[in-house]
């Protein structure tokens, strides 16, 4: 019998998949307005470092450890969010002694949830709550916490953490999923299988649900699907046996890779194996068609699930309409929002959304518009991802003062203010427009809303103000991002330091190359 890292070292070809880079998305995390197992999908824009807009068409059905969005009609959690926002360098227990409010576990993971860019805070705020009268932390509070220290690679101080975890029996498989994603984001696979190893040295016997856990994790990675697929093959080392959502872990895998040949042999296993395609197999294979260009195929597939009583549902309609809009056939992305409206299945938000989206990538803005007032005529929103998805086609089409606009309505409508991914746009199109001033008032509102940017969101205003030469103000962000425990990437703090060169501030880049080292040598202890 092997172990997973035995494993790993018997088939070295792991190893240098590990070392795969890839961008990270400016979202925190891939949220909002679905459940993965209730399988709605959602339009997302994320921006990768060379500052170019991707869309992406996620499904969702496959597991995931999903950390609670935070409450937005929570006013605590706000003023909270603000008052260690701005006073990074205070202790908590000073900054919040006059805090009124009761500390609620509620409240702590969604102020945790908050400050996921900001792992030290996030961590010295953990500690404060632990402090206060009558409370204690959840298994949803550690999560939160561990997320966030995660995206610094603070490892030692998560298992110290797990510890805690276990005295308190908190600890669930959830954790464990958790910990191995933030392992491949930070590209140490080995120590990603490891993770799971260890379930039983805390009393958690590993089971096929927490293996389809890890090959998920390795999927969603997107450079490690073929190390998920290796690892699927061997499953039965483990006297473990693959089951309908192992199958469908693989195919989302492989659809998110375009790699329609692999989508296909998994398709063709899941089968052999007695296993009939479900109307979630369906959705994923549909969405790998989609995203592959292949519009016809997919309508086929639609029509062949429908042969086979596999009654369609409104993730598969949702998929079909954002597939078919990001092709430019509009026509029939409408065609399939009357299907489904036909269908009977009540108006959804996601379902809206991909309309919104069709419209505007046919620069129909107008009928965007109408969409978004029939959206509230029902009483289904908008929300804050539908005025995204109309933001940045605006921006691709050059109408920025429109725009911002539509950005300025956002905070008066309810369910719509801005989020993370909404500021992000925004500054960027303020940036890409050379209006620095203007980037920095709207960096200012986020700051004042509680929200706190992230590592590509920094990089975008430091790099922008390195280039129009603004380095005083360069600088005050990037001692900013330092404070929240954010650590920048090579390539960003490359161009940081060559700035300050070329200005002749060689003791600004000492200074600063000191700190980096600091933040990135110097371990949290609890």
């Amino acid at each position: 019998e092997m172990t997973l890292s035995q494993l790993f070292r018997k088939f070295p070809n792991f190893v240098h998949l590990s070392k795969s880079c890839y961008p990270i998305s400016l979202t925190p995390s891939p949220s909002s307005d679905f459940d993965h197992h209730s399988s709605k999908p959602t339009n997302q824009f994320s921006q990768n470092p060379s500052g170019s807009l991707k869309f992406n068409i996620f499904s969702f059905h496959t597991s995931r450890v999903n950390v609670n969005k935070p409450n937005p009609t929570n006013p605590d959690v706000e003023t909270i969010c603000k008052i260690l926002s701005t006073a990074p360098d205070s202790p908590v227990d000073v900054s919040l002694r006059n805090f009124p409010a009761e500390v609620s576990p509620e409240l702590v993971v969604d102020v945790l949830n908050k400050l996921s860019n900001a792992g030290i805070l996030a961590l010295s705020f953990f500690r404060w709550a632990e402090k206060q009268k009558g409370f204690k932390h959840s298994t949803e509070s550690f999560h939160a916490l561990i997320e966030a220290l995660g995206k610094i690679k603070q490892f030692k101080m998560i298992w110290n953490l797990v510890d805690e975890m276990k005295q308190q029996k908190l600890i669930n498989g959830d954790t464990f999923a958790l910990i191995a994603r933030r392992y491949v984001r930070a590209r140490i696979v080995i120590e990603a299988l490891k993770t799971f190893e260890r379930m039983e040295r805390y009393g958690l016997k590993p089971q096929i649900s927490d293996f389809n856990k890890l090959i998920d994790v390795l999927c969603k990675s997107k450079f490690h699907v073929e190390k998920a697929q290796e690892l699927f093959d061997k499953m039965r080392q483990w006297d473990l046996e693959p089951n309908l959502k192992s199958y469908t872990i693989l195919l989302e895998g492989w659809s998110q890779q375009q790699n329609l040949l692999k989508v296909n042999e998994v398709c063709r296993e899941m089968k052999d194996e007695g296993f009939e395609p479900d109307v979630v197999t369906y959705g994923i294979i549909i969405n790998a068609y989609c995203k592959a260009k292949k519009y016809d195929e997919a309508i086929g597939f639609y029509h062949e699930m429908q042969l086979k009583n596999v009654s369609p549902s409104p993730h598969i309609y949702c998929t079909l309409i954002i597939g078919l809009g990001n092709g430019n056939r509009l026509d029939e992305a409408l065609e399939f929002f009357e299907k489904s409206k036909a269908s009977g299945f009540p108006p959804e938000v996601p379902t809206y959304n991909a309309v919104v989206g069709a419209y505007c990538w046919a620069m129909q803005i107008d009928d965007a518009y109408r969409t978004v007032g029939e959206m509230k005529e029902l009483g289904i929103g908008p929300n804050s991802r539908t005025y995204d998805i109309i933001l940045v086609h605006l921006i691709k089409g050059g109408r920025t003062k429109e725009a911002y606009s539509v950005f300025k309505r956002m905070s008066s409508e309810m369910g719509c203010e801005p989020s993370a991914n909404t500021y992000a746009i925004v500054v960027r199109m303020f940036c890409n427009e050379n209006q620095l001033d203007m980037a920095m008032v709207v960096w200012d509102e986020m700051k004042d809303k509680g929200i706190l940017p992230g590592i590509h969101m920094f990089s975008t205003l430091i790099i922008s103000l390195c280039r129009e030469n603004k380095l005083d103000e360069a600088c005050k962000y990037f001692q900013q991002m330092l404070d929240v425990g954010i650590r920048p990437t090579a390539n960003m703090f490359s161009a940081f330091k060559s700035a300050l060169m070329d200005a002749g501030m060689e003791n600004t880049v000492k200074h600063f190359a000191l700190k980096v080292d600091k933040l990135r040598n110097t371990p949290l202890i609890a």
